[in-house]
């Protein structure tokens, strides 16, 4: 299927305070920041909301709340995938029952399935559940890698509504496209390559840097659809200092930080992530002083 979500699609992290819980208002305060940028959707509980670390009852407070405050306002995706399929299809169903507008679905990492056993992961999302499902391609966090011709495969499950490509292989990217045209929307997945997935016609980003700079992407993503691509290649030449010091080191550590220098409480990476570096947090924020961001 295509149509489910167009547009920017932000990656949310997942505010704890300092005793660890999860900080439910200001996951709704950056969400607020969200809408007023112009972002169509969010995923929570996705890579970028660090659910490895987090307890099943957390996930559910996570997605009761967004689901409570925001449905209606913005698109509300959530992150369910798993190295397991049963597991997969009990989060999806239960995102469902909550309330989620769709899903995100991650390969199964660890396990390094075959192509077969890809397509039938996602076959066993799909049959469980009746809202859209986005597979999530990121073989360099899996060890899986979804294909082009598993894409294809993929594109003829009714409620497959898309894939999110972070596989950072543009030849891949292409040949996917070409083989799920007009069946099954991409999603860029590496802020990076954001523009020319666009181009190629992507039907939006998935975006870890549009947490703290939503209206700068939405620009650019705009301007792209309006086919103006001199000068949303302006913008994204702006964005991509910013977007280089969103990733100086493993997501969402550098995002958390950056979101705490706009004034937000977003807290610290759980264990075994780290906080920044303090040599990286003078570069990020050099960049998001140079972007014009300013604290809320």
């Amino acid at each position: 299927m295509t149509g489910f979500c167009s547009g920017i699609i932000t990656a949310m992290i997942t505010p704890f305070f300092e005793d660890g819980g999860v900080n439910l208002p200001e996951l709704g305060r950056m969400i607020d920041y969200q809408i007023s940028g112009g972002t169509d959707a969010v995923v929570v509980l996705g890579t970028t909301g660090e659910p490895a670390t987090m307890t099943e009852e957390e996930k559910v407070q996570v997605i009761e709340f967004t689901v409570k405050n925001f449905k209606g306002k913005i698109k509300i995706i959530v992150g369910t995938g798993s190295n397991d399929t049963k597991k997969a299809v009990a989060a999806s169903v239960r995102a469902e029952k909550l309330g989620a507008d769709g899903v995100l679905v991650v390969t199964p990492y660890y396990n390094k399935c075959t192509q077969n056993g890809l397509y039938e992961y996602y076959k066993a999302v799909c049959d469980s559940v009746k809202i859209p499902v986005i597979a999530y391609n990121v073989p360099s966090r899996t060890a899986v890698n979804i294909l082009p011709e598993t894409a294809e495969r993929l594109a003829d499950i009714p409620n497959m509504a898309g894939i999110k490509e972070a596989s950072g292989n543009m030849a891949q990217v292409v040949e996917t496209m070409r083989r799920i045209r007009g069946k099954l929307d991409l999603y860029s997945g590496e802020d990076f390559l954001n523009l020319p997935m666009l181009a190629i016609g992507g039907a939006g980003l998935i975006s870890v840097t549009s947490n703290i700079a939503p209206s700068l992407v939405k620009k650019m993503y705009n301007l792209v659809k309006l086919n103006k691509l001199d000068e949303a290649n302006e913008v994204q030449d702006f964005l991509l200092p910013l977007e280089d010091a969103c990733f100086l080191e493993v997501n969402p550590i550098p995002i958390k930080a950056a979101y705490n220098m706009l004034g937000f409480d977003a807290g610290i990476p759980r264990s075994p992530l780290t906080e920044l570096s303090e040599e990286n947090k003078i570069k990020l924020q050099r960049e998001i002083d140079r972007a014009g961001l300013k604290r809320i």
